[in-house]
């Protein structure tokens, strides 16, 4: 067992580690040969790569090859680099015998690597539409609009009673009027099952039923032994499957302004402007180009101060489609192993990718308007890192770090790494289970001072392999999750569950999770799925240490699964009651919870987590529900009406199912009440209800406010109102089952 000292020391050589790097500097010490610096400019021409005539990329690549016993410096102009293919960097472009590459803005300047291609022509068409042609060999999947993103025209859910999903296909053509459409093998349906996404495109449609693309309708079905454990029920033909989420792209379908629609006979894209936007004059560019920068096999690499935009992700637009596993890996091709541990499950493309890099760092780049991932550090890279870099409006995730093999060649290890002080706000705008930064099997990464804010998905991923037999041996150990903030992730419209803001599976000896803030993860969310720190599966050997974890959906943190063990929460700060930890040896000691104030220690380290270091804290309200006396108009079993003031978000209060049940809080004597949170229980029972607040007991001068429909968690009530009694209660015949009540002045 770690001692909080350990921990502490140990966290505090992370956070040394991770510190972001000094900028880069042209001093010479004595005795050292000057770096050659070699200029690149968008319209560069020149063959020796001056400052008086830069050349391109491609030859400032190949005339530092040329270069020996020095540092190189190629400096990049301002303006934009329109690549038609990556710009790759391999063994022949590292640094030598202790010297390094640097690939650099040029003092002042802001260069954009961009794979977009510009739309032009636009033309103007009926009911305020605009239409222009796609310049071949362009399948536009993403549109942005004066920098703006565009929405594949998009209709209504389709409930699982009428879009009915087989492993074969899905009913629902006619009531839909898809059976009506004029290309509506153009379409994609969109389903979101727990933790999964899947994009398939409509192949055919015969009277109602229709089919969709292969492989990517087999490879989202069950059935394959390839989709993951075998207990796992969330294909699109299994028993959790409740709709389609929407159908999109489709010209019956674009009817809201910024939706566009791509038309693949005609290689036409049609636009609805939103307003201000004259197509006339509008920048409209597609992304194009899947890779803008690859560093294969390159070690001594320094990539600063640019800017990723514009990178295609192909795979979801062909016969593959997006099927999604989990955290934005998917699943491919159309025969593969039988395997329930994840390990050939396929990442997302990446503006930047980095395979077997050694010494390779990324710091202060911009990555943003992506079809996929910002950058991929895979197949074995070591002692590398990203930092101080920001990441927005990506299609996919952020950051995938580290392979899904978890007993790797010894050099296709992940090792070392470091993600550090960087941004990431807006990611998974299109595929909705990525997660902010994932990371596989790796060994000795540190995730250290990262903000991670509006995520629709987990914000930080450590980990792989769920409980499968291939995973329980694995090079996982002694990474650092350490002073991040994260909030407002699990995003309630995202309508993806079971995450959290901090995720890890499998057994990791040595790993910290320390310092960080996290604030509303799922908050507002239907079930009862959303942590905060999630130790899912099979995770053992985890410290949960120093964190200050506010307004989650669920428990602030979750070690469900008795194969997890010697997990230690200690030194924690929470504002629910503690759950019990699960696994053999696992304990929880010395954690303040139930907190209606955050005391000063909690604020100092909420308040220096993230990449600024200096955040805002969303500050506690205090509770005055959990100081009155409760009581039921009924007690099903043992669910006394304590249960709801209890702290615990976990546990519930419960009536019987009778006409007008309900659950009452006498606070003991009038009191202003500013608002009122209503937590809905395990089985989500407490629906069409009252929230009643009255300063006389028979209820005679109640002030009313009705819910129609389910209670969340919460379901959040301004009122702004003096009572002495708060009374929830069923407007018709049922029971009332309560989590948690809130009641703050």
């Amino acid at each position: 067992m770690h001692t909080f000292r350990q921990v502490m020391l140990a966290l505090a050589a992370a956070t040394a580690l991770a510190a972001p790097p000094a900028a880069a500097s042209t001093a010479v010490a004595a005795g050292d040969v000057p770096a050659r610096t070699l200029h690149a400019a968008p319209d560069g021409t020149g063959s020796a790569c001056s400052e008086a005539r830069p050349c391109s990329l491609t030859t400032a690549r190949d005339t530092a090859r040329e270069t020996e016993g020095r540092d190189i410096r190629v400096e990049l102009s301002g303006g934009t680099y329109a690549l038609t293919e990556p710009l790759e960097l391999g063994e022949a472009d590292s640094g030598q015998d202790g010297h390094t590459v640097t690939w650099t803005a040029a003092p002042g300047a802001a260069p954009v690597l961009s794979g977009g291609r510009t739309v032009r022509g636009w033309r103007p068409g009926a009911g305020g539409t605009w239409t222009a042609t796609v310049p071949d060999g362009v399948t536009p999947r993403q549109l942005f609009v004066n920098g703006v993103r565009a929405t594949p025209a998009r209709g209504d859910s389709c409930a699982a009673s009428v879009c009915d999903a087989t492993a074969t296909g899905m009913t629902g053509a006619v009531s839909t009027g898809i059976a009506g459409w004029a290309r509506p093998t153009d379409a994609e349906a969109v389903i979101k099952v727990r933790w999964r996404d899947y994009h398939c495109r409509i192949a055919s449609v015969s009277g109602d039923l229709m089919t969709f693309a292969q492989p990517c309708w087999t490879n989202s079905s069950s059935g394959t032994g390839r989709t993951g454990p075998a207990w796992d029920t969330t294909t699109v033909d299994s028993s959790r499957y409740a709709k389609v989420a929407y159908f999109e792209n489709a010209a019956e379908l674009l009817d809201e302004p910024g939706e566009f629609v791509w038309d693949s006979d005609a290689r036409t894209l049609t636009y609805l402007p939103r307003a201000g936007q004259d197509m006339r004059r509008a920048r409209a560019v597609t992304p194009a180009v899947e890779n803008l920068l690859v560093l294969d096999g390159a070690h001594d690499v320094r990539i600063e101060g640019v800017s990723l935009q514009y990178a295609a992700w192909q795979q979801p637009s062909t016969d593959e489609g997006y099927a999604g596993t989990q955290a934005g890996l998917t699943l491919t091709g159309t025969t593969g192993p039988v395997d329930h541990a994840g390990r050939y499950y396929t990442k997302p493309a990446a503006a930047l990718t980095v395979r077997g890099g050694r010494r390779v760092v990324v710091d202060d780049v911009d990555f943003t308007r992506l079809g996929g991932a910002g950058a991929v550090l895979e197949s074995g890279t070591q002692d590398s890192s990203v930092t101080r870099s920001t990441f927005t409006d990506l299609s996919s995730g952020a950051l995938y770090v580290g392979d899904t093999d978890p007993q790797p060649a010894a050099a296709l290890a992940g090792e070392r790494n470091t993600v550090a002080h960087n941004t990431i706000r807006g990611t998974g705008v299109e595929f909705t289970d990525s997660v902010g930064i994932w990371a596989g099997y790796e060994a000795g990464l540190t995730v250290d001072h990262n903000t991670l804010d509006d995520l629709p998905y987990s914000g930080i991923s450590v980990g792989w392999g769920w409980n499968q037999p291939e995973a329980r041996e694995s090079v996982l150990r002694d990474n650092k999750i350490s002073n991040n903030r994260i909030t407002d992730v699990m995003r309630v419209d995202a309508e993806q569950h079971d995450g959290g803001a901090i995720y890890t599976q499998g057994s990791q000896p040595g790993t910290v999770i320390s310092g960080n803030y996290i604030d509303r993860s799922a908050y507002g969310n239907t079930e009862r799925d959303g942590n905060g720190i999630y130790l899912d599966e099979q995770s053992s050997h985890i410290t949960v240490t120093g964190n200050v974890i506010t307004r989650v959906g669920y428990k602030w943190v979750s070690n469900w699964a008795d194969y997890g063990i010697d997990n230690q929460a200690t030194g924690n700060w929470t504002d629910t009651a503690a759950p019990a930890l699960a696994g053999t040896g696992s304990t929880m000691t010395d954690n303040e919870t139930g907190l209606d104030r955050l005391p000063a220690a909690a604020l100092r380290t909420a308040r220096q987590a993230g990449a600024e270091g200096h955040g805002e804290v969303e500050p506690l309200r205090p509770d005055l529900a959990r100081t009155g006396t409760v009581t039921q108009s009924s007690t099903s079993g043992t669910a006394g009406a304590g249960r709801a003031v209890d702290g615990d978000t976990t546990t519930d209060s419960a009536t019987l199912s009778e006409a007008g049940a309900w659950w009452q809080d006498d606070l003991g004597g009038s009191r202003h009440i500013g608002r009122i949170e209503v937590w809905n229980s395990a089985a989500m029972s407490t629906a069409d209800f009252d929230v009643q607040l009255a300063g006389t007991a028979d209820f005679t001068d109640a002030v009313t406010v009705h819910v129609t429909g389910k209670a969340l968690r919460p379901t959040v009530l301004d009122v702004d109102t003096d009572a002495r009694y708060v009374r929830i209660q069923r407007t018709g015949t049922g029971a009332v089952g309560l989590a948690q009540v809130l009641v703050h002045p």
